[in-house]
């Protein structure tokens, strides 16, 4: 790979796996919240325009698991398509990110699923115009996975081609997914309640959606640590975050919400995806009412 694009992987990397130049993660607990919850715009750059998705695999992912994974992401467009998801979607929960861009000048991104890059066997992803996820696998450790974040998103230095968003989610499945992949799992701490059943079969990947739903909403909305957030700007709460462990209507703390339920399966899911997939997605705070906004 050329020199200018094997320093943005190890830069990506180096902000990963240190978690430096973290601007936010997805916190273990649940901060379900009554109050009203004012996100400020702190009058920073917002990603605009068109937006490359680029998944960075890590370790050992099956093709099932990686196919949950990129159809999320092209759930994410807001593109008409020729199959549209039905209601409640992916794509229509993503529309409430764009509320936000009515306090700034700056265009709503429209998201594309990008490259595709395994264990660095081929090209990087784009230094700008993208939004660099890596993924690491069950078998890959990451220093603080677990302990104190899900996931996290940040931004790197600058680079002669500009500045870019990462976005890094890791598999729960064998190290805490009674952290991280709640409702799809036994909760560590809290009230016991039964796991829900998975909709796409896979505790771990599942529980990696919603971590990377809410990690790209707060890339969206504040990817460079100075856009919408709530609070302390060095942790702070975003537009999903702030809603963590509500996923549907009448959620509280050890209680998601109400839920879709797949007659065919038993699984829980809030939302429809691309290909027919079913999806969690962690409520938004809508800035019109101040509250957490869920899906349906």
């Amino acid at each position: 790979m050329a020199a200018s694009s094997a320093a943005v992987v190890a830069c990506l990397l180096a902000c990963v796996l240190l978690f430096q130049t973290c601007v936010a993660s997805r916190k273990l607990n649940a901060l379900v919240q009554d109050q009203p919850i004012t996100m400020t715009y702190h009058k920073g750059a917002l990603l605009s325009g068109r937006i490359a998705v680029n998944l960075i695999w890590y370790g050992n992912f099956s093709a099932p698991q990686r196919a949950v994974i990129t159809d999320f992401v092209s759930s994410l467009s807001t593109a008409p398509s020729p199959q549209p998801q039905p209601d409640p979607s992916v794509a229509s929960w993503f529309k409430t990110a764009q509320k936000y861009y009515a306090n700034s000048k700056a265009r709503f991104p429209s998201l594309s699923l990008g490259q595709h890059v395994v264990d660095q066997s081929t090209s990087s992803g784009s230094p700008s115009r993208a939004i660099n996820v890596v993924l690491t696998a069950h078998d890959v450790a990451v220093d603080g996975f677990c302990m104190s974040r899900c996931g996290t998103h940040g931004a790197s230095p600058r680079f002669r081609a500009g500045r870019f968003a990462y976005v890094w989610v890791g598999n729960p499945a064998t190290q805490c997914p009674g952290q991280c992949a709640w409702p799809y799992h036994q909760p560590v701490y809290g009230p016991q309640a039964a796991p829900l059943t998975p909709p796409n079969g896979d505790v771990g990947v599942d529980g990696m959606v919603i971590s990377l739903a809410s990690m790209i909403v707060g890339t969206v909305t504040n990817p460079f640590g100075n856009g919408f957030f709530q609070g302390d700007a060095d942790a702070p709460l975003e537009a999903a975050t702030a809603c963590a462990g509500v996923y549907g209507k009448g959620a509280y703390p050890g209680y998601a919400g109400s839920l879709l339920v797949d007659p065919a399966s038993g699984a829980s899911y809030n939302a429809n995806g691309a290909h027919g997939r079913k999806y969690l997605v962690p409520a938004l705070v809508d800035p019109d009412t101040s509250a957490c906004s869920t899906v349906g």
